[in-house]
C-alpha cells in the first residue's frame, strides 16, 4: 500500500511525494519538476500504474514522514464539495426524538444534500486551527473524503467509482453559533465552514484500488485525548457511488476535486457543548489513511497577521 500527497521540507521547499509505511519519496525525478499531484490526477490511470512500479521498486531517497509538512493532498487545490446530514447517528444527534425515522426518511427520498466551500478553506493535516471569529462555538467533524480522478458529468451511479481516484480525510470544522442567519431563514455555510483553514485534510490519498469496502473503514477522532467520535464509515446513508453520481448531475467534476462524504455523530453540542478553544490538541484517524494532528490557536488581532507555521506527522498504516 502506499499515499499520495504535496509536501513541504523545512527550507520550503514543496514537492508530491508518494508515501511507504513512513518514508516520503520525490516524485520529481520520475513524472518531472514540474509535476504536481492533480497533474497526476489527470492522466490518473498512466499515472497509477508507474506509481505502482515506484513502491515495488522501492524508495532510492527517501525522508521521513515526520520531517516534513503535509500539505492539502491535491495541489493545486480543484473544487471542495460537501455532503450534509450524511450518517445516520449523525442525523439522529441533530433532530432528536425522532431522528431514526428522519435519517431513513432521507434514506428513502434519495436526495443527498451537497454543498461547495472555497478552496481558502482547506489546509494540510497538520497545520494550526485559527478559530475565526465571528462565532465562538467551534466544533469538529471528522469526514472521509472522496478525491475524483476522472472528470464526471452527469454519470451514472452504476459509473461512479470509477470517477473515484482515492481517499483522504478532512476535519469540516463549523462554527456552530454563526450557522444560522438572523436577517434570513437560511444556513450560512460560507461564515460557519469556510473560513481560512477551516478544513485540514491529509496528510495524503490512498488509491482506491487499496480499500477494499470503504464502509468498513473507521473515523476516530479525539480532542485532548479523549475520544469524540468512533464510528464506521457503514452507518453512512448515501455511499460513495451515490454522493458522485448526484453531485456530477449539479456540477461538472474535474481530476483532484475533493467530495467529503459527511460526518458521524459525536460532534461538539453532543459532548456537553464542549466547543474547541485555544490550546485544544485535535488527533484524527481514519483506517489506512494516516493520521492528522492539528492545535487550535486564537484569531490574530489582524486580520494580514501571518500564519502561524505547523508541526508534521502522520503516517500510512
Amino acid at each position: 500500500m502506499f499515499g499520495l500527497g504535496s509536501f513541504e521540507t523545512a527550507s520550503g521547499v514543496t514537492f508530491p511525494g508518494i508515501v511507504v509505511g513512513d518514508a516520503v519519496g520525490d516524485l520529481r525525478p520520475r513524472f518531472g519538476p514540474a509535476a504536481t499531484t492533480r497533474g497526476m490526477l489527470v492522466e490518473w490511470d498512466r499515472s497509477l500504474e508507474l506509481l505502482h512500479e515506484i513502491a515495488a521498486g522501492g524508495l532510492d531517497e527517501a525522508v521521513p514522514l515526520a520531517d516534513l509538512r503535509p500539505l492539502p493532498p491535491v495541489q493545486p487545490i480543484g473544487q471542495i464539495l460537501c455532503a450534509g446530514a450524511n450518517y445516520r447517528r449523525h442525523v439522529q444527534e441533530i433532530v432528536g426524538t425522532d431522528g431514526e425515522q428522519v435519517a431513513e426518511a432521507r434514506a428513502d427520498a434519495g436526495e443527498p444534500f451537497v454543498f461547495a466551500v472555497p478552496a481558502s478553506a482547506m489546509s494540510g493535516a497538520c497545520d494550526d486551527i485559527v478559530l475565526w471569529g465571528p462565532g465562538v462555538e467551534h466544533d469538529w467533524e471528522l469526514e472521509l473524503a472522496v478525491v475524483i480522478g476522472r472528470r464526471a458529468q452527469n454519470v451514472p451511479r452504476d459509473r461512479a467509482m470509477s470517477c473515484v481516484a482515492g481517499y483522504t480525510m478532512s476535519n469540516d470544522i463549523s462554527t456552530r453559533d454563526v450557522m444560522s442567519r438572523a436577517d434570513l431563514p437560511l444556513t450560512d455555510f460560507l461564515m460557519s465552514k469556510g473560513r481560512p483553514g477551516f478544513l485540514p485534510t491529509g496528510p495524503f490519498l490512498v488509491p482506491r484500488d487499496f480499500i477494499d469496502d470503504y464502509r468498513q473503514l473507521r473515523i476516530s477522532l479525539a480532542v485532548n485525548g479523549q475520544t469524540m467520535q468512533d464510528e464506521l464509515v457503514d452507518d453512512i446513508i448515501f455511499g460513495v457511488d451515490e454522493l458522485v453520481a448526484y453531485s456530477s448531475a449539479v456540477a461538472e467534476l474535474w481530476p483532484g476535486d475533493v467530495l467529503l462524504t459527511g460526518s458521524p455523530g459525536g460532534n461538539a453540542g453532543h459532548h456537553g457543548n464542549r466547543w474547541l478553544r485555544p490550546g485544544d490538541e485535535i488527533a484524527g484517524e481514519i483506517t489506512y489513511l494516516g493520521t492528522m494532528h492539528s492545535r487550535c490557536v486564537a484569531a490574530p488581532r489582524k486580520a494580514d497577521a501571518a500564519d502561524p507555521r505547523p508541526a508534521a506527522g502522520g503516517g500510512l498504516r
